[in-house]
């Protein structure tokens, strides 16, 4: 009887201990005001009588113990799964729990070495449950994916085009989407609370970092799998640089697609299955731990790309796909900041931070390199009869381009090159000297001309085509109106100076106040040059069709009246009047014109 009175009076002081609120393993100490409450006679009397109790508390703990053990084990060393049984499960975690619980009473009378000891073999079990535990949530995991059908929900504020399918080896992965408004539910609810029963014993029982292990390990399969669907190539960091420049154009544009899925649908959703099965903890550690491992493969997978791109050459027609890259990555680090707030995730953001920059110093690299491929195009190689060089072509219309990230641009060229040791150049400035340093490069091969006059037309021709270019546009708004009011000034320069060294001088053989028999002969000459003036002309470029107009539109403007005046002076003079008829004369003067609106090509 005095047996049962003990455990009666253990049994007692754990439901008053449950009652107030507090944890189980406080019966001990209540057990021993129990004990003493109300004893009489002398202390060594009592310590008998508690000495009696300690020993009944044992006996029925040890009984205890062994019929958990025999109820427990008869679980662990069964070969199938036992979650594949609902009662078995139910069953397995409230023996766990009693378990756990009593192990929880024997610390707070860990003194005794009789209670030590069923203690060691209270921890060895839970052990073996951890073990089996680890085995289970797999289990668990890896039927709910073999399970999973593409009819199982999701949540989103529109309706998507996605879903779910079974691939190869039994892994969920996701189906093309074209609205990112969703949140994924990759598992269904049930398996979430099997899951977060599980995880809770096991952190109880000190498996924390096993259970997110095994947990992270089937979630990073469906990433992978997901990742896989949106036809990345998972390229190396030597792949990359050893790839055609074309092949990773494709990959950027499929890059960035991925890590629009990725932040804005994977890993939120990721983040809310990981709350959900690790709910209930004390402590937020394994839910963190949890899902930084979830991530990081996928998340370092994507960055390493990024990386290579940033690392690589600085051809200036990688400028394009460097810069999507760079903005990419910048609108991806606000929702890093969301995602990887804790510390486990902390050094993947800083990674992404570090790449961004990288990027950014990728981009200043390929200004460089512009202006190394400017100074390096050969000077022999102008543009035959005086026409638009390819050149001028590419660096106006690669900086009108560039020009539509002119936000990031000036980010990059205006801040990023604050940091110690490296130069910076706002964005205008940096512009301007690319351009000075194409009319420098410009300037060089119109030598190249032997004609003067075309050296001024080469000059115009590509004047006009630099200042069309930046007009109306963002380009042109970075550059200033002073640079476009200076470049027209050039452009009028070169107009005036062609005209001078052409045909001003072909103009000045009839302005002459010579006797009679020296205007014919002027006469003469002037057909001969302009004949040949003409002829050559003709076969020189203007592309521009408003300066084609332009140039015919000023040489006659400048002939015609000149011409109309010499022949009105050739027949007033006082000579014809005794001479038989008039002198010839090969050309009317709408002759001139029309022979002067057949100069200059298209192209």
């Amino acid at each position: 009887m005095a047996e049962a009175g003990d455990e009666n009076l253990y049994a007692a002081a754990r439901d008053i201990a449950r009652a107030l609120g507090k944890d189980p393993s406080a019966a001990g100490d209540i057990l021993q005001i129990l004990s003493g409450y109300g004893a009489t006679g002398n202390t060594s009397s009592n310590s008998r009588a508690n000495a009696s109790r300690v020993g009944g508390a044992y006996l029925n703990l040890d009984r205890s113990l062994n019929s958990l053990e025999t109820q427990i084990s008869s679980y662990i060393v069964e070969d199938r799964p036992i979650w594949s049984d609902p009662v078995d499960s139910r069953n397995f975690l409230d023996a766990v729990d009693e378990l756990i619980s009593m192990a929880g009473d024997m610390r707070s009378m860990a003194g005794d070495k009789s209670v030590a000891i069923c203690l060691s073999r209270a921890d060895e079990l839970i052990q073996q449950v951890m073990f089996r535990f680890q085995e289970e949530f797999g289990y668990v995991m890896d039927r709910a994916s073999e399970s999973f059908d593409s009819d199982d929900e999701f949540s989103g504020e529109e309706d998507n085009d996605i879903g779910y399918g079974v691939q190869s080896q039994q892994v969920i992965v996701a189906r093309p989407v074209t609205d990112y408004k969703i949140v994924i539910e990759p598992l269904q609810s049930s398996v979430i609370g099997d899951l977060n029963a599980i995880a809770v014993r096991m952190v109880a029982g000190g498996f924390g970092k096993e259970c997110s292990r095994v947990y992270s390990s089937r979630r990073r399969e469906f990433l992978e799998e997901s990742l896989s669907r949106l036809h990345l190539r998972g390229l190396s960091m030597e792949e990359v640089q050893e790839s055609p420049w074309q092949d990773l154009e494709d990959e950027i544009d499929r890059w960035i697609k991925a890590v629009t899925m990725v932040f804005r649908v994977f890993f939120p959703s990721e983040r809310l299955l990981c709350d959900r099965v690790f709910s209930d903890l004390p402590v937020s550690s394994v839910t963190d731990l949890s899902f930084m491992e979830v991530c990081r493969g996928t998340t370092t997978q994507l960055l390493n790309f990024a990386d290579a791109i940033a690392l690589g050459s600085r051809l200036p027609e990688r400028l394009f796909k460097v810069m999507d890259l760079y903005e990419a990555v910048q609108d991806l680090i606000p929702r890093m900041e969301t995602l990887f707030s804790n510390k486990y995730c902390s050094p993947l953001k800083h990674e992404a931070v570090a790449i961004h920059k990288r990027l950014g110093e990728a981009v200043r690299g390929i200004f460089m390199e512009l202006e190394n491929l400017i100074r390096r195009d050969p000077p022999k190689t102008a543009f035959p009869g005086g026409g638009i060089h390819p050149i001028t072509r590419y660096v106006m219309n690669y900086l009108r381009a560039a020009c539509k990230s002119r936000q990031s641009l000036e980010q990059i060229l205006d801040h990023t090159g604050n940091d110690a040791g490296s130069e910076t150049r706002p964005l205008s400035v940096q512009l301007i000297w690319v351009l000075e340093l194409l009319e420098t490069n410009l300037e060089g091969k119109k030598r190249t001309y032997r004609d003067p006059p075309l050296c001024f037309l080469f000059m115009m021709n590509n004047g006009k085509y630099i200042l069309d270019k930046a007009t109306d546009n963002e380009l042109g708004s970075i550059l200033g109106e002073d640079w476009i009011v200076k470049h027209a000034a050039k452009l009028r320069q070169y107009h005036s100076n062609f005209l001078r060294s052409s045909w001003n001088q072909v103009v000045a053989l009839l302005r002459t106040e010579s006797p009679y028999l020296m205007l014919i002969e002027n006469l003469k000459l002037f057909k001969a040059r302009f004949d040949e003036v003409c002829l050559m002309q003709s076969q020189w470029v203007v592309t521009d069709e408003q300066l084609r107009e332009e140039l015919r539109s000023s040489i006659a403007g400048i002939v015609s009246p000149a011409y109309s005046s010499f022949v009105g002076r050739l027949k007033a003079s006082p000579e014809i009047n005794g001479r038989r008829g008039e002198p010839f004369i090969a050309y009317t003067v709408e002759d001139l014109e029309l022979r002067i609106k057949g100069l200059f090509k298209e192209r």
